[in-house]
């Protein structure tokens, strides 16, 4: 029995994980992408 138990409260534990990743991914691919960084993505694709 203990054993079930156990298995449950890994599979919520992991399901809070796969949670929480996904709130912090969403809420970073709304966000806009600074200048600075933009600037240097194309300085990059400018020296291939």
């Amino acid at each position: 029995m203990n054993i079930r138990r156990e298995e449950r409260k890994r599979v919520a534990i992991e399901k809070q994980i796969d949670e929480n990743l996904k709130r912090v991914y969403e809420h970073d691919a709304t966000q806009e992408i600074p200048d600075k960084f933009l600037e240097l993505l194309n300085k990059l694709r400018d020296q291939e």
